[in-house]
């Protein structure tokens, strides 16, 4: 099968897999107990015929296929729709929310692999040591403690029981800037400390036994053992023979994760109150605005697939074994 044909054959299946999920997610948010109506239905003041308008407004009244018919004709045409509660169109509410988001998981991915790629390498070069049982030790903490838990602990630490010189709080617990108070970068950084704490220490445990198993398949090669008879330093062996080959498959989890940059930390941005794509999805699925909900499921579904697609063909590029797959 040649690069063409098969970058063919994988656009393909990803358009028919979004037109799938779109389909599944419009079905269920269509046929969610309560909905838009709710509102409307539980005032006194609206009437039999307020209620019919209302439904005819927003083509309740259509068959279920004929909706999503619309809403996708609409979709493709760059139009998501308005959000039921602020009646804004739904991609003016999700790009002045997209900013805050950017900042928060960039930051935190970074951060994750700053802490994550050094630990991983020690573990995997100290196998066994006392270093290797605390790292691994706290990786399974990470990946086992509650996210929402971690982060009311931190919150009651930090911003409830430890306190400054000046009485308040050590750092604060929502939000990403004081009320009231000018721009300030050491501001926004007291803001950032606590929701970047809590997502580096849960990503950086996953990414860190990732690449620990990683490193050991690969210093366990025979190109390894060749490196280190010719003479060449550890260091040299373990950064610039091991660690490139190691990083492989670290860069293919993380090309999938990115699409986290757009959706954002549901329990993080929720706890801490920060203002991002994350809360507003809280939010709009607390007050049925379905158009809101349907737009950012269908994005973040879009850039998964895309990454999958990346990743698809750089492997097919690298390896041109996979074409014939």
């Amino acid at each position: 099968m040649s690069m063409g044909t098969y970058f063919l054959r994988r656009i393909l299946q990803a358009i028919l897999t979004l037109l799938v999920i779109s389909m599944v997610i419009y079905g269920l948010l269509s046929t969610v107990p309560g909905g838009f109506m709710t509102v409307y239905n539980v005032r006194d003041d609206m009437t039999p015929e307020d209620l019919a308008r209302i439904r005819a407004k927003f083509g309740l009244d259509d068959p279920l296929p004929v909706r999503y018919l619309k809403w996708l004709s609409a979709t493709l045409q760059g139009d998501l729709g308005h959000s039921f509660t602020s009646k804004r169109p739904v991609t003016q509410e999700i790009v002045e929310r997209l900013p805050n988001t950017l900042l928060l998981m960039g930051i935190s991915l970074l951060t994750t692999l700053l802490v994550a790629v050094p630990l991983g390498i020690l573990s995997a070069v100290k196998k066994y040591s006392l270093f290797d049982h605390i790292a691994t030790t706290l990786a399974f903490a990470g990946q086992s403690l509650p996210v929402f838990w971690f982060g009311l602990l931190l919150i009651i630490v930090f911003a409830v029981t430890l306190r400054g010189s000046d009485g308040r709080p050590l750092l604060p617990g929502a939000g990403m800037y004081t009320l009231g108070q000018p721009f300030s970068l050491a501001d926004r950084i007291r803001h950032l400390i606590m929701p970047v704490t809590m997502l580096t220490f849960v990503s950086a445990a996953g990414y860190m036994r990732y690449l620990r198993s990683s490193m050991l398949d690969v210093i366990n090669q025979d190109y390894i053992r060749t490196a280190r008879a010719k003479g060449l330093r550890e260091r040299k062996v373990i950064y610039k023979h091991a660690l490139r080959n190691a990083l492989i498959p670290l860069i293919t989890l993380i090309g999938l994760d990115l699409p986290s940059l757009f959706g954002g930390a549901l329990f993080t941005e929720t706890i801490f109150a920060w203002p991002g794509v994350g809360r507003l999805y809280f939010s709009a699925a607390l007050k049925t605005d379905y158009p809101l909900v349907m737009a950012i499921l269908m994005i973040e579904a879009v850039l998964i697939i895309l990454s999958s697609l990346l990743v698809d063909f750089l492997y097919a590029w690298l390896d041109p074994r996979i074409r014939l797959s």
